[in-house]
């Protein structure tokens, strides 16, 4: 039961994610600048989880900071900082699009980067390891399928029923090579991310406070791009409208909820755990096209998202046999020897 609640709640983080974005793209055609976005949001953040964090842990003793842990700390800031900014860039030089598919990517660099830095067994003769990294593959394979094939139309809404008629791809505008790059390097920079917050949250087990150090880097990180990149300093200035919406979701679901959620699950589970979730964010954005953006449901949609479930599961039951391993392990290593026993009673008989 508690393993259906940790899905639970990161699907529910994946779904939470979608509507964030759907919001965030309303603000971008209203022209907010994307680094004070950034800004913006973890600074908010920031502002909700330090009371958060005095009350959690005003009776609670907190680990130790070593220099060491604070370090990971710092660069921890750096990479999710960088990781905002790349995909923000990406975009900005191809096109959402491109994006979400290589956003594919996320768990196989995960996959490589957690077996180079032994936080995953590869062991080619057990059952999980094929498992795992078939799965990997499959769900990956299933992501691509629904971002770059379509096929026939299964349900055909009229253009009329877009929520959003801009359009955000034109080859003509961006430099779709530049763009590649930058978005498989925020691909590679957040599997690099889930490394790293898995090590800290094992040697510094406080979630709250590990998440509100790095949203107060990311927003001091982000001031002085966000005062270079405006033209005007009124850009600067918030008004109740879309642009203030998406800031708080950013801040309330993305920077805060999210990011506690994936940091403990990071160390309860491990990174490849939590990057397995990302394809399916894929089937959800399809759901949310069709339903409120008024896109239509393509074969190749519907093809990929079946795919992408079954890998998904597979990577499920390859992590749920290597803690069933584990946990008969721990317990012939506990449960005292039959054997033993039977040695004492004959010497206390004799």
């Amino acid at each position: 039961m508690k393993d259906l609640g940790v899905v639970t709640l990161l699907l529910t983080i994946e779904f939470l994610d979608v509507i964030v974005y759907t919001v965030s793209k309303a603000a971008m055609k209203k022209g907010m600048n994307d680094f004070v976005f950034v800004m913006y949001s973890n600074a908010i953040a920031s502002c909700l989880l330090l009371p958060l964090a005095l009350f959690f842990y005003r009776k609670r003793a907190l680990p130790p900071l070593t220099c060491c842990i604070a370090a990971q700390i710092f660069v921890n800031g750096l990479l999710s900082c960088s990781v905002q900014l790349l995909r923000f860039f990406g975009i900005g030089y191809s096109s959402p699009t491109l994006a979400t598919a290589m956003s594919d990517l996320i768990p196989a660099f995960t996959f490589v980067l957690a077996i180079f830095f032994r936080m995953e067994k590869l062991d080619w003769k057990t059952n999980s390891t094929r498992a795992k990294s078939i799965g990997t593959f499959v769900s990956i394979t299933g992501a691509l399928i629904i971002t770059l094939f379509k096929g026939q139309a299964i349900i055909n809404n009229h253009p009329s029923n877009k929520l959003f008629h801009k359009n955000f791809v034109s080859s003509e505008q961006f430099d779709w090579v530049i763009g590649s790059v930058l978005l498989a390097g925020h691909s590679f920079v957040l599997a690099l991310l889930f490394i790293v917050q898995t090590w800290i949250i094992r040697n510094y087990p406080a979630e709250l406070v590990v998440v509100l150090i790095r949203g107060m880097l990311v927003s001091l990180l982000s001031v002085p791009a966000s005062l270079i990149s405006v033209q005007d300093p009124k850009d600067l200035r918030l008004g109740f409208d879309v642009q203030l919406i998406a800031i708080g979701c950013q801040a309330i679901f993305s920077v805060s909820f999210r990011s506690v959620v994936h940091i403990w699950v990071l160390g309860k589970k491990g990174p490849l755990y939590v990057a397995m979730f990302k394809p399916i964010g894929i089937v959800f954005a399809a759901i949310m096209g069709i339903s409120f953006l008024g896109d239509s449901l393509y074969l190749g949609s519907v093809l990929g998202a079946v795919i992408v479930v079954i890998g998904f599961y597979a990577v499920l039951w390859g992590k749920s046999q290597e803690r069933t391993k584990e946990e008969i392990q721990v317990h012939m290593l506990e449960s005292p020897s039959p054997v033993v026993p039977l040695l004492q009673n004959k010497r206390m008989e004799e």
